[in-house]
Protein backbone atom coordinates (compact mmCIF):
# COMPACT_ATOMS: atom_id res chain seq x y z
CA UNK A 1 0.00 0.00 0.00
CA UNK A 2 1.10 3.53 -1.37
CA UNK A 3 0.58 6.58 0.96
CA UNK A 4 0.79 9.06 -1.30
CA UNK A 5 1.61 12.57 0.77
CA UNK A 6 2.04 14.77 -2.07
CA UNK A 7 -0.74 17.79 -2.72
CA UNK A 8 -3.64 16.75 -4.91
CA UNK A 9 -3.94 18.03 -8.64
CA UNK A 10 -7.10 20.08 -8.73
CA UNK A 11 -8.36 21.22 -11.83
CA UNK A 12 -12.01 22.16 -10.94
CA UNK A 13 -13.09 26.19 -8.96
CA UNK A 14 -15.51 26.47 -6.76
CA UNK A 15 -18.03 27.87 -9.25
CA UNK A 16 -17.23 24.79 -11.37
CA UNK A 17 -18.07 22.24 -8.43
CA UNK A 18 -21.12 24.50 -7.82
CA UNK A 19 -22.59 23.80 -11.65
CA UNK A 20 -21.96 20.01 -11.25
CA UNK A 21 -23.75 19.66 -8.90
CA UNK A 22 -26.51 21.50 -10.09
CA UNK A 23 -26.21 19.09 -12.97
CA UNK A 24 -26.03 15.69 -10.86
CA UNK A 25 -29.22 17.06 -8.78
CA UNK A 26 -31.09 18.30 -11.64
CA UNK A 27 -30.90 14.68 -13.25
CA UNK A 28 -31.86 12.41 -10.51
CA UNK A 29 -34.88 15.11 -9.46
CA UNK A 30 -36.03 15.33 -13.15
CA UNK A 31 -35.34 12.59 -15.39
CA UNK A 32 -34.16 9.84 -12.62
CA UNK A 33 -32.52 6.77 -12.49
CA UNK A 34 -33.83 3.35 -13.65
CA UNK A 35 -33.01 0.18 -10.92
CA UNK A 36 -33.95 -3.17 -11.90
CA UNK A 37 -34.37 -4.96 -8.93
CA UNK A 38 -37.60 -5.20 -6.94
CA UNK A 39 -36.01 -5.70 -3.84
CA UNK A 40 -34.25 -1.87 -4.54
CA UNK A 41 -37.34 -0.46 -5.60
CA UNK A 42 -39.58 -1.11 -2.38
CA UNK A 43 -36.35 0.18 -0.25
CA UNK A 44 -36.71 3.55 -2.00
CA UNK A 45 -40.55 3.70 -2.24
CA UNK A 46 -40.78 2.73 1.18
CA UNK A 47 -38.00 5.77 1.95
CA UNK A 48 -40.52 8.39 0.59
CA UNK A 49 -38.54 8.68 -3.47
CA UNK A 50 -40.68 8.46 -6.02
CA UNK A 51 -40.78 5.70 -7.88
CA UNK A 52 -42.50 5.23 -11.17
CA UNK A 53 -41.83 1.57 -13.22
CA UNK A 54 -38.42 1.04 -12.66
CA UNK A 55 -37.57 4.58 -12.66
CA UNK A 56 -36.47 6.27 -9.35
CA UNK A 57 -36.88 9.97 -9.04
CA UNK A 58 -34.80 11.58 -6.08
CA UNK A 59 -34.66 14.08 -3.62
CA UNK A 60 -31.07 15.04 -4.13
CA UNK A 61 -30.45 15.84 -0.18
CA UNK A 62 -31.42 12.52 0.83
CA UNK A 63 -29.02 11.01 -1.80
CA UNK A 64 -26.60 12.93 0.62
CA UNK A 65 -27.75 11.83 3.35
CA UNK A 66 -27.16 8.48 2.71
CA UNK A 67 -24.21 8.95 1.11
CA UNK A 68 -22.95 10.69 4.42
CA UNK A 69 -23.44 6.90 6.41
CA UNK A 70 -20.52 5.36 4.08
CA UNK A 71 -17.33 5.34 6.14
CA UNK A 72 -14.73 7.92 5.01
CA UNK A 73 -11.90 5.05 5.06
CA UNK A 74 -11.78 1.40 6.32
CA UNK A 75 -9.58 -1.47 5.98
CA UNK A 76 -9.52 -4.67 3.69
CA UNK A 77 -7.99 -7.44 5.75
CA UNK A 78 -5.81 -10.38 4.02
CA UNK A 79 -4.41 -13.73 5.11
CA UNK A 80 -1.39 -12.23 5.59
CA UNK A 81 -1.76 -9.07 8.43
CA UNK A 82 1.02 -7.76 6.32
CA UNK A 83 -0.83 -7.25 3.44
CA UNK A 84 -4.02 -5.71 4.77
CA UNK A 85 -4.48 -2.69 3.50
CA UNK A 86 -6.59 1.15 4.23
CA UNK A 87 -8.79 2.03 1.76
CA UNK A 88 -9.08 6.43 2.03
CA UNK A 89 -7.38 9.13 2.82
CA UNK A 90 -3.83 9.78 1.38
CA UNK A 91 -3.77 5.85 0.38
CA UNK A 92 -3.09 4.07 -2.76
CA UNK A 93 -4.10 0.46 -3.44
CA UNK A 94 -2.98 -1.37 -6.90
CA UNK A 95 -4.84 -4.37 -8.42
CA UNK A 96 -4.14 -6.13 -11.32
CA UNK A 97 -6.15 -6.20 -14.59
CA UNK A 98 -9.40 -7.21 -14.69
CA UNK A 99 -11.78 -9.07 -17.13
CA UNK A 100 -10.26 -9.44 -20.13
CA UNK A 101 -10.73 -12.48 -22.33
CA UNK A 102 -7.77 -13.15 -24.06
CA UNK A 103 -3.92 -12.89 -23.16
CA UNK A 104 -0.70 -12.14 -25.42
CA UNK A 105 2.53 -14.02 -24.68
CA UNK A 106 4.59 -13.03 -27.12
CA UNK A 107 3.57 -13.22 -30.74
CA UNK A 108 0.44 -14.79 -29.93
CA UNK A 109 -2.42 -13.97 -28.63
CA UNK A 110 -4.92 -16.33 -27.53
CA UNK A 111 -8.08 -17.51 -25.62
CA UNK A 112 -6.94 -17.51 -22.00
CA UNK A 113 -7.09 -20.45 -19.68
CA UNK A 114 -7.04 -21.35 -16.10
CA UNK A 115 -2.60 -22.16 -15.61
CA UNK A 116 -2.72 -17.94 -17.24
CA UNK A 117 -4.88 -17.04 -14.05
CA UNK A 118 -2.53 -18.76 -11.77
CA UNK A 119 0.10 -17.67 -13.79
CA UNK A 120 -1.04 -14.25 -13.25
CA UNK A 121 -1.67 -14.57 -9.79
CA UNK A 122 1.61 -15.43 -8.75
CA UNK A 123 2.88 -12.57 -10.70
CA UNK A 124 1.42 -10.39 -9.14
CA UNK A 125 2.44 -11.74 -5.86
CA UNK A 126 5.67 -11.34 -6.52
CA UNK A 127 5.84 -8.14 -6.97
CA UNK A 128 5.61 -5.64 -3.42
CA UNK A 129 3.98 -2.81 -5.98
CA UNK A 130 0.76 -4.75 -6.27
CA UNK A 131 -1.55 -4.56 -3.16
CA UNK A 132 -3.93 -7.46 -4.91
CA UNK A 133 -3.71 -9.67 -7.49
CA UNK A 134 -7.44 -8.68 -8.59
CA UNK A 135 -10.28 -10.50 -9.42
CA UNK A 136 -10.83 -11.25 -12.99
CA UNK A 137 -7.83 -11.20 -13.77
CA UNK A 138 -8.43 -13.16 -17.21
CA UNK A 139 -11.12 -14.99 -17.76
CA UNK A 140 -10.18 -19.01 -18.19
CA UNK A 141 -12.33 -19.87 -21.29
CA UNK A 142 -11.25 -23.83 -20.09
CA UNK A 143 -12.66 -23.80 -17.18
CA UNK A 144 -16.80 -24.86 -16.62
CA UNK A 145 -18.70 -21.43 -17.05
CA UNK A 146 -20.71 -22.49 -13.81
CA UNK A 147 -17.73 -22.98 -11.34
CA UNK A 148 -15.25 -20.75 -12.99
CA UNK A 149 -15.46 -18.22 -10.74
CA UNK A 150 -15.10 -20.66 -7.52
CA UNK A 151 -11.52 -21.90 -9.82
CA UNK A 152 -10.34 -18.27 -9.86
CA UNK A 153 -11.33 -17.16 -6.33
CA UNK A 154 -9.20 -20.59 -5.02
CA UNK A 155 -6.74 -19.42 -7.26
CA UNK A 156 -6.21 -16.08 -5.62
CA UNK A 157 -6.82 -17.64 -2.24
CA UNK A 158 -4.01 -20.19 -2.12
CA UNK A 159 -1.61 -18.37 -4.57
CA UNK A 160 -1.28 -15.06 -3.03
CA UNK A 161 -1.79 -13.73 0.40
CA UNK A 162 -2.96 -9.99 -0.60
CA UNK A 163 -6.35 -8.81 -0.70
CA UNK A 164 -8.58 -10.25 -3.63
CA UNK A 165 -11.81 -9.58 -5.61
CA UNK A 166 -15.39 -11.04 -5.29
CA UNK A 167 -17.32 -12.10 -8.58
CA UNK A 168 -20.19 -10.28 -9.59
CA UNK A 169 -21.71 -11.92 -12.50
CA UNK A 170 -24.77 -13.14 -10.05
CA UNK A 171 -26.00 -12.90 -6.80
CA UNK A 172 -25.10 -16.71 -6.61
CA UNK A 173 -21.52 -16.02 -7.89
CA UNK A 174 -21.00 -13.48 -4.53
CA UNK A 175 -22.64 -15.78 -2.31
CA UNK A 176 -20.13 -18.53 -3.24
CA UNK A 177 -17.10 -15.73 -2.42
CA UNK A 178 -19.04 -15.05 0.61
CA UNK A 179 -19.03 -18.49 1.46
CA UNK A 180 -15.67 -19.17 0.73
CA UNK A 181 -14.46 -16.17 2.17
CA UNK A 182 -15.84 -17.43 5.49
CA UNK A 183 -13.96 -20.60 5.38
CA UNK A 184 -10.55 -19.11 4.60
CA UNK A 185 -10.75 -16.10 7.69
CA UNK A 186 -12.97 -18.48 10.45
CA UNK A 187 -16.63 -17.18 9.93
CA UNK A 188 -18.82 -14.99 9.13
CA UNK A 189 -18.23 -12.77 12.12
CA UNK A 190 -14.89 -12.26 10.80
CA UNK A 191 -15.59 -10.93 7.21
CA UNK A 192 -18.35 -8.82 8.70
CA UNK A 193 -16.05 -7.02 11.69
CA UNK A 194 -12.91 -6.37 9.37
CA UNK A 195 -13.93 -6.54 5.13
CA UNK A 196 -11.97 -9.27 2.88
CA UNK A 197 -13.09 -8.25 -0.59
CA UNK A 198 -14.14 -5.70 -2.93
CA UNK A 199 -16.15 -6.40 -5.61
CA UNK A 200 -16.71 -4.11 -9.03
CA UNK A 201 -20.98 -3.13 -9.32
CA UNK A 202 -20.60 -1.66 -12.56
CA UNK A 203 -23.96 1.13 -13.86
CA UNK A 204 -25.54 0.32 -17.26
CA UNK A 205 -24.59 3.67 -18.38
CA UNK A 206 -26.59 5.34 -19.08
CA UNK A 207 -28.71 5.89 -16.08
CA UNK A 208 -29.78 2.37 -15.04
CA UNK A 209 -28.21 -0.19 -12.63
CA UNK A 210 -29.07 -3.62 -14.18
CA UNK A 211 -31.01 -6.65 -11.85
CA UNK A 212 -27.53 -8.83 -12.47
CA UNK A 213 -25.25 -6.06 -10.99
CA UNK A 214 -27.46 -5.14 -8.04
CA UNK A 215 -27.93 -9.13 -7.19
CA UNK A 216 -23.93 -9.47 -6.44
CA UNK A 217 -23.85 -5.79 -4.50
CA UNK A 218 -26.76 -7.07 -2.41
CA UNK A 219 -25.58 -9.85 -1.17
CA UNK A 220 -21.99 -7.81 -0.43
CA UNK A 221 -23.59 -5.86 1.48
CA UNK A 222 -25.41 -7.79 3.40
CA UNK A 223 -21.71 -8.81 4.67
CA UNK A 224 -20.62 -5.84 4.92
CA UNK A 225 -18.06 -6.25 2.21
CA UNK A 226 -16.89 -3.31 -0.11
CA UNK A 227 -18.26 -2.85 -3.58
CA UNK A 228 -17.02 0.06 -6.31
CA UNK A 229 -20.31 1.63 -7.29
CA UNK A 230 -18.49 2.43 -10.86
CA UNK A 231 -20.62 4.42 -14.06
CA UNK A 232 -18.77 3.07 -16.81
CA UNK A 233 -18.83 5.63 -19.28
CA UNK A 234 -17.28 6.11 -22.82
CA UNK A 235 -18.03 9.63 -23.66
CA UNK A 236 -19.53 9.88 -27.27
CA UNK A 237 -21.38 6.86 -26.23
CA UNK A 238 -22.69 5.99 -22.83
CA UNK A 239 -22.54 9.39 -22.02
CA UNK A 240 -22.51 13.15 -23.66
CA UNK A 241 -19.09 14.04 -25.55
CA UNK A 242 -18.34 16.83 -23.29
CA UNK A 243 -16.52 16.09 -20.06
CA UNK A 244 -18.75 18.45 -17.70
CA UNK A 245 -21.89 17.06 -18.93
CA UNK A 246 -20.14 13.39 -18.54
CA UNK A 247 -19.33 14.33 -14.54
CA UNK A 248 -22.79 15.59 -14.15
CA UNK A 249 -23.92 11.65 -15.22
CA UNK A 250 -20.82 10.23 -12.95
CA UNK A 251 -22.18 12.09 -9.91
CA UNK A 252 -25.76 10.74 -10.59
CA UNK A 253 -25.02 7.86 -11.31
CA UNK A 254 -22.58 6.93 -8.55
CA UNK A 255 -23.86 9.34 -6.40
CA UNK A 256 -27.97 7.23 -6.23
CA UNK A 257 -25.96 3.50 -6.51
CA UNK A 258 -24.13 4.58 -3.10
CA UNK A 259 -27.54 5.58 -1.62
CA UNK A 260 -28.63 2.04 -2.27
CA UNK A 261 -26.29 0.34 -0.42
CA UNK A 262 -27.02 2.66 3.06
CA UNK A 263 -30.09 1.24 2.31
CA UNK A 264 -29.20 -2.24 2.31
CA UNK A 265 -26.87 -2.13 5.59
CA UNK A 266 -26.14 1.29 6.91
CA UNK A 267 -22.12 2.07 6.97
CA UNK A 268 -21.47 -0.42 4.87
CA UNK A 269 -18.47 0.06 3.40
CA UNK A 270 -18.54 1.70 -0.37
CA UNK A 271 -16.25 3.34 -2.91
CA UNK A 272 -16.83 5.91 -5.84
CA UNK A 273 -16.07 4.30 -8.98
CA UNK A 274 -15.50 5.88 -12.25
CA UNK A 275 -14.37 4.08 -15.31
CA UNK A 276 -14.27 7.61 -17.65
CA UNK A 277 -13.04 7.65 -21.17
CA UNK A 278 -14.22 8.37 -24.84
CA UNK A 279 -14.71 6.91 -27.92
CA UNK A 280 -13.11 7.74 -31.38
CA UNK A 281 -15.85 9.86 -33.36
CA UNK A 282 -14.41 8.31 -36.41
CA UNK A 283 -14.59 4.68 -36.12
CA UNK A 284 -17.16 4.67 -32.74
CA UNK A 285 -13.84 2.37 -31.00
CA UNK A 286 -13.02 2.96 -27.37
CA UNK A 287 -9.99 4.89 -27.13
CA UNK A 288 -7.88 4.46 -23.50
CA UNK A 289 -5.14 6.52 -22.51
CA UNK A 290 -6.36 10.46 -24.43
CA UNK A 291 -6.05 13.44 -22.52
CA UNK A 292 -10.14 13.36 -21.74
CA UNK A 293 -10.14 10.76 -19.54
CA UNK A 294 -6.80 12.32 -18.00
CA UNK A 295 -8.81 15.49 -16.87
CA UNK A 296 -11.97 13.54 -16.13
CA UNK A 297 -9.50 11.44 -13.93
CA UNK A 298 -8.51 14.70 -12.53
CA UNK A 299 -11.90 16.07 -11.92
CA UNK A 300 -13.09 12.64 -10.31
CA UNK A 301 -10.63 12.66 -7.57
CA UNK A 302 -11.42 16.02 -6.66
CA UNK A 303 -15.70 15.73 -6.60
CA UNK A 304 -15.01 11.96 -4.57
CA UNK A 305 -13.15 14.23 -1.87
CA UNK A 306 -16.17 16.81 -2.12
CA UNK A 307 -18.37 14.21 -0.88
CA UNK A 308 -15.92 12.69 1.30
CA UNK A 309 -15.62 9.08 0.07
CA UNK A 310 -12.89 6.97 -1.20
CA UNK A 311 -12.56 6.74 -5.10
CA UNK A 312 -11.47 4.74 -7.94
CA UNK A 313 -10.05 4.81 -11.19
CA UNK A 314 -6.76 4.90 -13.24
CA UNK A 315 -4.66 1.51 -14.01
CA UNK A 316 -2.17 1.44 -17.03
CA UNK A 317 -5.53 2.15 -19.88
CA UNK A 318 -4.34 1.64 -23.16
CA UNK A 319 -5.57 0.80 -27.15
CA UNK A 320 -2.68 -0.77 -28.32
CA UNK A 321 -2.63 -4.31 -29.37
CA UNK A 322 1.01 -5.13 -28.42
CA UNK A 323 3.31 -4.45 -25.69
CA UNK A 324 5.12 -1.49 -27.54
CA UNK A 325 5.86 2.21 -26.83
CA UNK A 326 2.45 2.97 -27.59
CA UNK A 327 1.20 1.01 -24.67
CA UNK A 328 3.27 2.33 -22.56
CA UNK A 329 3.19 6.18 -22.75
CA UNK A 330 -0.59 5.67 -23.17
CA UNK A 331 -0.59 3.71 -19.90
CA UNK A 332 1.47 6.45 -18.23
CA UNK A 333 -1.00 9.38 -19.56
CA UNK A 334 -3.67 7.48 -17.28
CA UNK A 335 -1.25 6.14 -14.61
CA UNK A 336 0.35 9.76 -13.85
CA UNK A 337 -3.17 11.49 -12.99
CA UNK A 338 -4.06 8.82 -10.97
CA UNK A 339 -1.06 9.82 -8.73
CA UNK A 340 -1.97 13.29 -9.05
CA UNK A 341 -5.57 12.79 -8.23
CA UNK A 342 -4.48 10.15 -5.35
CA UNK A 343 -6.67 7.44 -5.80
CA UNK A 344 -7.69 5.22 -3.73
CA UNK A 345 -8.27 2.07 -5.46
CA UNK A 346 -6.83 1.70 -8.47
CA UNK A 347 -7.57 -1.15 -11.24
CA UNK A 348 -5.87 -2.30 -14.07
CA UNK A 349 -2.66 -1.27 -12.47
CA UNK A 350 -0.66 -4.04 -14.23
CA UNK A 351 -1.32 -6.26 -17.92
CA UNK A 352 -4.03 -4.45 -19.57
CA UNK A 353 -3.69 -4.61 -23.62
CA UNK A 354 -5.67 -3.67 -26.36
CA UNK A 355 -8.88 -1.93 -24.86
CA UNK A 356 -9.12 -4.19 -22.31
CA UNK A 357 -9.40 -7.33 -24.55
CA UNK A 358 -5.74 -8.69 -23.68
CA UNK A 359 -4.07 -9.75 -20.70
CA UNK A 360 -0.33 -9.50 -21.07
CA UNK A 361 2.30 -10.62 -19.57
CA UNK A 362 5.03 -8.36 -21.17
CA UNK A 363 2.78 -5.46 -20.34
CA UNK A 364 2.12 -6.54 -16.93
CA UNK A 365 5.76 -6.20 -16.30
CA UNK A 366 6.34 -2.62 -18.05
CA UNK A 367 3.16 -1.60 -15.60
CA UNK A 368 5.00 -2.79 -12.54
CA UNK A 369 8.34 -0.60 -13.58
CA UNK A 370 5.99 2.64 -13.90
CA UNK A 371 4.24 2.01 -10.91
CA UNK A 372 7.87 1.47 -9.22
CA UNK A 373 8.63 4.61 -10.78
CA UNK A 374 5.88 6.79 -9.73
CA UNK A 375 5.79 5.53 -6.61
CA UNK A 376 9.38 6.55 -6.19
CA UNK A 377 8.47 10.04 -8.10
CA UNK A 378 6.01 10.89 -5.72
CA UNK A 379 7.30 10.06 -2.09
CA UNK A 380 8.09 13.49 -0.86
CA UNK A 381 11.93 14.52 -1.04
CA UNK A 382 13.54 14.23 2.79
CA UNK A 383 15.11 17.28 3.28
CA UNK A 384 17.13 18.24 6.93
CA UNK A 385 20.81 18.07 7.82
CA UNK A 386 21.13 14.28 8.23
CA UNK A 387 19.79 14.27 4.64
CA UNK A 388 22.76 16.67 2.84
CA UNK A 389 25.64 14.77 1.10
CA UNK A 390 28.46 16.57 2.26
CA UNK A 391 29.58 20.13 3.99
CA UNK A 392 33.03 20.24 1.54
CA UNK A 393 35.97 22.56 1.57
CA UNK A 394 39.00 22.39 -0.34
CA UNK A 395 42.32 22.18 1.58
CA UNK A 396 46.06 22.24 -0.35
CA UNK A 397 48.08 18.91 0.40
CA UNK A 398 51.91 18.24 -0.19
CA UNK A 399 52.57 17.77 -3.98
CA UNK A 400 49.75 20.22 -4.82
CA UNK A 401 47.12 18.01 -4.00
CA UNK A 402 43.57 19.13 -3.35
CA UNK A 403 41.46 17.34 -0.33
CA UNK A 404 38.11 17.99 0.57
CA UNK A 405 36.67 17.62 3.98
CA UNK A 406 33.36 16.24 4.45
CA UNK A 407 30.95 14.83 6.93
CA UNK A 408 29.63 11.66 6.75
CA UNK A 409 26.52 9.89 4.93
CA UNK A 410 25.43 7.72 7.54
CA UNK A 411 24.92 7.29 10.86
CA UNK A 412 26.59 4.16 10.67
CA UNK A 413 30.22 5.76 10.25
CA UNK A 414 31.65 8.20 13.26
CA UNK A 415 30.47 11.38 13.39
CA UNK A 416 33.79 12.89 12.92
CA UNK A 417 34.90 14.35 9.32
CA UNK A 418 36.40 12.23 6.02
CA UNK A 419 39.56 13.19 3.83
CA UNK A 420 38.65 12.43 0.33
CA UNK A 421 40.53 11.20 -2.83
CA UNK A 422 42.87 14.06 -4.01
CA UNK A 423 42.15 16.00 -6.87
CA UNK A 424 45.95 16.17 -8.64
CA UNK A 425 47.31 19.32 -10.57
CA UNK A 426 49.59 18.92 -13.30
CA UNK A 427 52.62 21.51 -13.42
CA UNK A 428 51.82 23.01 -16.69
CA UNK A 429 50.35 26.66 -16.13
CA UNK A 430 46.63 26.57 -16.34
CA UNK A 431 46.14 23.09 -17.01
CA UNK A 432 44.12 20.20 -15.03
CA UNK A 433 44.43 16.66 -15.23
CA UNK A 434 40.94 14.96 -15.00
CA UNK A 435 40.06 14.26 -11.29
CA UNK A 436 38.93 11.12 -10.45
CA UNK A 437 35.81 10.31 -8.53
CA UNK A 438 36.26 11.26 -5.01
CA UNK A 439 36.01 8.73 -2.36
CA UNK A 440 35.73 8.91 1.26
CA UNK A 441 38.83 7.36 3.75
CA UNK A 442 39.06 8.16 7.51
CA UNK A 443 39.91 11.32 8.79
CA UNK A 444 42.74 10.02 11.12
CA UNK A 445 46.13 12.22 10.92
CA UNK A 446 48.26 12.19 7.89
CA UNK A 447 46.15 9.61 6.24
CA UNK A 448 46.37 9.95 2.21
CA UNK A 449 45.02 5.94 1.87
CA UNK A 450 42.08 6.01 -0.09
CA UNK A 451 40.93 2.55 1.73
CA UNK A 452 38.38 1.72 3.95
CA UNK A 453 37.84 -1.01 6.58
CA UNK A 454 34.42 -2.61 6.81
CA UNK A 455 34.39 -0.75 10.45
CA UNK A 456 34.89 2.51 8.47
CA UNK A 457 32.37 1.98 5.74
CA UNK A 458 30.27 4.88 4.23
CA UNK A 459 27.52 3.55 2.22
CA UNK A 460 28.20 6.43 -0.55
CA UNK A 461 30.68 8.56 -2.37
CA UNK A 462 31.26 12.10 -1.75
CA UNK A 463 30.85 14.97 -3.68
CA UNK A 464 34.16 16.37 -5.65
CA UNK A 465 35.97 19.13 -4.62
CA UNK A 466 34.57 23.03 -4.43
CA UNK A 467 37.75 24.01 -6.71
CA UNK A 468 40.63 23.14 -8.11
CA UNK A 469 43.95 24.30 -6.87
Amino acid sequence: MFVNRMPRYEVLSADAIATLDGGWRRIVSEIGIEFLKPEALDLFRDAGQTVDGNNVKFDPDWVLAQVAKAPREFDVQARNPANTVHIGGQNMVFSGVYGPPFVREGDVRRDATLEDFRRFSKLAQSFPELDSAGGVICEPNDAPLDSRHMDMLYALMTLTDKIYMGNVVSGVNARDTIAMSEILFGSREAIEQTPVCISLINCNSPLRWDDRMLDAMWEYNLANQPVVMTPFLLMGAMSPVTIPATLVQQMAEALTGIALTQLVRPGCPVIFGSFLSNIDMQSGSPQFGTPESGLGLLCTGQIARHFGLPWRSGGGLNSSQVPDAQAAYEAMMTMLPTFLAGANWVMHSAGWLDGGLVSSYEKFIVDVEILRMLQAEFTPLEVDEASLAFDAHSEVGAGGTSWVRCTPWSGSVPASTGLCCPRRRTSTAGRRTAARTPRCVPATSGARSSTTTSSRRWTRQCGPSSRLS
